[in-house]
């Protein structure tokens, strides 16, 4: 008899690789769909085995090569992904006793597989040993070792090693790149505060502590959190810390004309309403439709009435936005390397090629949204990338061909993220314990 939780993961796992989809999405999508047959451990499993397997996939892969004749790309994908959540529960899970692995792996195919399939798979499972992983420790190409043993695509850590990044400084950020992230929440200060929150919290049955900065709070267990009343009535909205700084950067005063250029789900728009106390204007931008209305629905949610969306490409240039905002926030698109412990995925779907892609679309959005800030206004571009071909690079070649912009020194009180600014002007986060990995820096346009 297959075991439900995880033959769900199975077809999590399978659905992500047949259409290239996000975990957290798919993993949202059938969770719900089969709600009704799943308790809190099955839920609490599936998501260990897809967020493990998503995130240690390159080391499971090449643990698999080792003891399969087949080629990778000629395995069955069912099987491929039967192989790998049973290794991962092998290696990495020690609760779970091998015996029930391989055989949860092997009733597993037998459903999705066929004769031969099933032989395949008991045989290599039984031969799976933790020494498997530890071997890869002993790798003698320093590069190649990190890329095994932290199961990271090698072309990432060459960029990193393109930064001039040491490879100890490399091998933490990988490190804190595969760690479970700490969910925390930015208060919202229109309708609660940080000590009445707590205490609604609290009652709901969920422990927090302070975050590092004075708006937010870190969650000791985040299950279902839309669920809750608080969340329903917008006393909270789930942010990482180092995203909000952003808001906190830019600084927006009351009745401040704003705009947000790449605005959706809403999270940084919404908390510069809170800092301007619901007072001025902000337009809030996003080339779809239906991600506008995530921004919508958030500000709604929240209590928030002074975002106007519309839906813009922030790339082509409007005259009639020229000198028209006080303040802009370009929270640019990226390939997203600072959040991979959040989006494990995107080590699989990206690739080097798409740097010189996306490092483009930056530049146009920056070079364009500038244009739209009026004489002594102040611009925030961020990313959550750690690459500087992103972040940097798009900044210097900016100035370069804008002599109306200056850097402007970056004056943060939290000790925690004063490490991090480099020349005084970049804020550049790698992933750490605390937060997701970022690029923010402010320009003054002359």
């Amino acid at each position: 008899m297959v075991d439900k939780a995880r033959e769900v993961a199975l077809k999590i796992l399978y659905k992500i690789d047949k259409d290239k989809a996000y975990s957290n999405i798919v993993l949202n999508e059938m969770i719900n769909k089969n709600k009704d047959i799943l308790n809190k451990k099955d839920i609490s499993l599936i998501s260990e085995i897809v967020y493990g397997v998503t995130t240690w996939r390159l080391t499971l892969d090449e643990i698999i090569r080792k003891y399969s004749k087949i080629r990778l790309k000629k395995i069955s994908p069912w099987i491929l992904n039967v192989l790998r959540m049973s290794i991962y529960q092998i290696i990495f899970l020690d609760k779970i006793p091998k015996s029930a692995a391989v055989n949860e792996g092997v009733n597993l195919a037998k459903r999705y597989g066929n004769k031969g399939s099933i032989g395949f798979t008991n045989a290599i499972l039984r031969k799976i040993d933790k020494k498997d992983y530890k071997e890869f420790f002993n790798e003698k190409d320093e590069l190649n070792r990190i890329s095994k043993t932290m199961s990271m695509p090698k072309w990432i850590i060459e960029e990193l090693k393109k930064d001039n990044l040491d490879n100890n400084k490399i091998l933490q950020i990988c490190k804190n790149s595969n760690i479970k992230p700490k969910v925390s929440i930015r208060v919202n200060n229109l309708k609660t505060n940080k000590e009445q929150l707590r205490e609604i919290l609290n009652k709901e049955g969920v422990k927090t502590v302070n975050g590092i900065l004075d708006d937010f709070l870190i969650l000791e267990k985040a299950n279902g959190l839309e669920n809750l009343k608080s969340f329903k009535e917008g006393l909270f909205t789930v942010q990482d810390e180092v995203a909000g700084l952003t808001a906190l950067i830019l600084n927006p005063n009351i009745n401040d004309r704003i705009l947000d250029a790449c605005s959706s789900p809403g999270g940084k728009t919404t908390y510069l309403a809170e800092i301007m106390n619901n007072e001025g204007n902000i337009e809030a931008w996003d080339i779809h439709k239906h991600r506008t209305k995530l921004v919508e629905q958030n500000a709604k949610r929240l209590g928030i009435d002074i975002i106007k969306t519309k839906v813009e490409d922030a790339s082509i240039y409007k005259e009639e936005y020229k000198n028209k905002f006080d303040k802009i926030l370009l929270d640019v698109p990226c390939l997203g390397i600072g959040v991979l412990k959040r989006k494990p995925d995107i080590k699989w779907q990206k690739k080097k090629e798409d740097i010189k892609e996306i490092q483009k679309i930056q530049f146009n959005i920056l070079n364009t949204c500038s244009k739209y800030l009026k004489e002594g206004g102040e611009l925030v571009y961020s990313t959550c990338s750690i690459f500087k071909e992103e972040n940097r690079n798009v900044i210097e070649k900016f100035l370069k061909e804008n002599k109306n912009f200056s850097l402007d020194k970056l004056t943060i009180n939290e000790e925690f993220f004063k490490e991090y600014i480099s020349n005084g002007k970049f804020l550049e986060v790698y992933p750490n314990q605390n937060t997701d990995g970022f690029f923010i820096c402010k320009l003054i346009k002359k």
